[in-house]
């Protein structure tokens, strides 16, 4: 009977295949062309001569930055490729903001020349060089964004964010360490400039700067305002902050004095430092798009206006400068060996994001506690939210390992996403630091609390004191660094931990550390200082939904309540229980439905409106409120945790 069945299965392959041969025969079937010739593999050699970079970053009322660059080529020389930088560094994608340069002119000796677009790598430009050039002239426009739906802002009346790799080409065929650069910079009258590069030189309102090779002028980016202020943090290092009115940049000596602490607490931990100068780059403001980019020697950083002088009840908001100063020991000195690439058109590979971002991601909030660049509580509610998100608010969870999420920046660009919940995101950042405070927590039971991941810190990224270039790793390495500190099956852990999926939430670390996840009524302090500025509701582990000011769904949380009555993002809550929404409304609408309340036999309705249709929905839950606290298992005595967040150099 099997046999038979076979034969009857092969027999219908044969007819559909010679149904298909004659479907062939009476249609046009064209084959592949030839690809054009690929871009050429970098070369470690150097470039014909120096490149000189002119922009005018003075138009802050349109947002224009022209710019004129000079490109000399060896005699003989008959083809010319030059580039917009593709896989910009801290990005984890392909995200170069092609369509943003315009109006491309060039010349050689002074005549314009023809230049013809790539087909396929569309950031190429090819030029055929007339006989006897000896220098070719690029001239264009960088028409940054206007409104935020075109991009992030990065120039405003007050203050602007020069990036160099967002406005400028580059030849093809050389690593970019060996292409060097002279710059030009002209801004507006008056205004201040920070940036990492050496030799600075004024005349009224034009910059220059020694000749830099391409690799690092690109990690060095300029942030220039009219209000601006710098403090010397010790150690060579800099705060350089940029804001939108002058009175934002009053921040008290005494919080001032945490950034302080901060670079002590770094330099503690890592043992080591790989730059000879630092400076802080940040932007007081919410009229230039938000930013936390790392460099070797800077970092560009945007807090709320009033983050400095609001000090208190901006605590939620002072994370992102502690994290971005670590990735100068982890992600540019110490770097994965499949993220490294000599130029800005090899793609970069993410494998070890877990890493790079995610024990980032640990030190960040780690020596924001230490410092008091943020308080304890403060820090400790972070990692709530994390616990929480890990335990109820992820079930992709089920399907997606922590290292498939590392492709996240590839496959998703950063754009929103429907259900983010069950796709992921990139949570390689934060599971990726729960795990590393359980392996923290490992090392420490096992060697009765003589060691912890600080020793790792110092045994992987404070080697070779002195060291400014780029020092790469891959799994082994991490693995035999752990082992070097503590013997532990490491290589297993991290492989059950991060590759595989449907794992139990990542919660032993904090309970290894002495504090459990608790649930109360009321938002813990970060959620709260979150929430509040934003004027937002985040009813995840009630209802299932994030919740803008005007009852607007952010995001439904997969296989919610809020999401088995059809509320999607965009959605929009009208009313709830006959009343107009607000969060006061609703909060209370769910607290009265709480199980052993006199309308807990009701469920919860509301009128919700997606688009033009408005539809009255009915939420049985009786749960109540619900946000996520972590609570000390050792009430009164300091634990591991408490430790773990202590100061080590006060």
């Amino acid at each position: 009977m099997k046999y038979h069945t076979a034969l009857v299965s092969l027999s219908a392959l044969l007819f559909a295949s010679s149904a298909l041969n004659a479907q062939d025969a009476s249609r046009s079937t064209p084959m592949a062309p030839d690809l054009p010739p690929a871009m050429p593999a970098a070369q470690d050699v150097d470039y014909a001569g120096t490149v000189s970079l002119d922009i005018d970053a003075t138009d802050v009322a349109r947002g224009v930055y022209s710019v004129t660059q000079v490109f000399p080529v060896a005699a003989g020389t008959k083809d010319l490729i030059l580039m917009q930088p593709g896989w910009l560094p801290g990005n984890h994608s392909e995200t170069g903001p092609y369509s943003l340069l315009a109006n491309f002119h060039f010349y050689a000796d002074g005549k314009e020349i023809p230049w013809v677009r790539d087909t396929v790598a569309v950031n190429a430009f090819h030029l055929a060089l007339p006989e006897g050039t000896k220098a070719v002239t690029a001239s264009f426009v960088h028409t940054s964004p206007v409104r935020t739906n075109e991009g992030r802002i990065t120039m405003t009346r007050e203050m602007l964010n020069l990036q160099w790799e967002k406005m400028s080409l580059y030849p093809a065929g050389y690593y970019t360490r060996r292409i060097p650069y002279k710059t030009t910079v002209k801004v507006p009258a008056g205004w201040d400039v920070f940036t990492a590069l050496d030799g600075k030189v004024r005349s009224g309102d034009t910059l220059t700067w020694d000749v830099t090779d391409y690799q690092r002028l690109v990690d060095s980016p300029i942030f220039a305002g009219k209000y601006a202020q710098s403090w010397d943090l010790g150690h060579d290092v800099t705060m350089n902050a940029v804001a939108d009115k002058p009175e934002l940049l009053g921040i008290a000596p005494e919080h001032m004095e945490y950034y302080r602490h901060l670079v002590d607490e770094a330099l503690a931990t890592f043992g080591a430092r790989h730059f000879d100068t630092y400076d802080f780059l940040l932007a007081l403001t919410d009229r230039m798009g938000g930013i936390g980019l790392e460099h070797h020697r800077s970092s560009e950083n945007q807090y709320e206006p009033k983050a400095f002088i609001d000090w208190d009840a901006m605590d939620w908001d002072h994370n992102v400068i502690a994290h971005e100063f670590v990735h100068s020991w982890n992600g540019k000195y110490r770097r994965p060996a499949d993220l490294w690439t000599p130029d800005y058109q090899q793609p970069m590979q993410n494998t070890l994001m877990w890493v790079y971002e995610g024990q980032t991601q640990f030190w960040g909030y780690i020596l924001a506690a230490r410092s008091g660049v943020q308080s304890k509580q403060t820090v400790l509610d972070q990692f709530a939210v994390a616990a929480a998100k890990y335990l109820e608010g992820t079930p992709g969870r089920s399907w997606r390992s922590v290292e498939d999420t590392t492709h996240a920046p590839q496959l998703a660009r950063r754009r929103p996403l429907p259900f983010v919940s069950l796709t992921r995101s990139e949570d390689y950042y934060v599971e990726g630091a729960l795990t590393w405070l359980e392996a923290d927590q490992i090392i420490r039971r096992g060697t009765k609390g003589k060691k912890g991941l600080d020793d790792f810190a110092k045994a992987f990224f404070g080697m070779r004191d002195g060291d400014w270039g780029e020092l790469t790793y891959d799994f082994d390495e991490v693995v035999e660094t752990l082992n070097g500190v503590y013997a532990y099956d490491w290589a297993d852990f991290l492989k059950t931990r991060l590759y595989k999926t449907n794992q139990p939430a990542p919660m032993r670390g904090i309970e290894m550390a002495g504090y459990k996840l608790v649930w109360k009524e009321e938002p813990n302090s970060y959620e709260k200082g979150r929430g509040g500025y934003s004027n937002s509701l985040n009813l995840t582990y009630s209802l299932g939904v994030g919740l803008g000011a005007d009852g607007t769904v952010g995001a439904a949380l997969w296989d919610s309540p809020a999401f088995d009555a059809g509320l999607v993002n965009g959605s929009q809550i009208v009313a709830v229980n006959g009343e107009s929404y607000s969060a006061d409304t609703i909060k209370k609408a769910i607290t009265a439905a709480k199980t052993g309340n006199a309308a807990a036999d009701k469920p919860i309705e509301l009128l919700v409106k997606r688009g033009d249709h408005y539809e009255t929905v009915a939420i049985d839950y009786h749960e109540g409120l619900r946000f996520p606290w972590l609570e000390s298992t050792t009430p009164g005595k300091e634990n591991g945790f408490d430790r773990l967040l202590d100061a080590r150099t006060r």
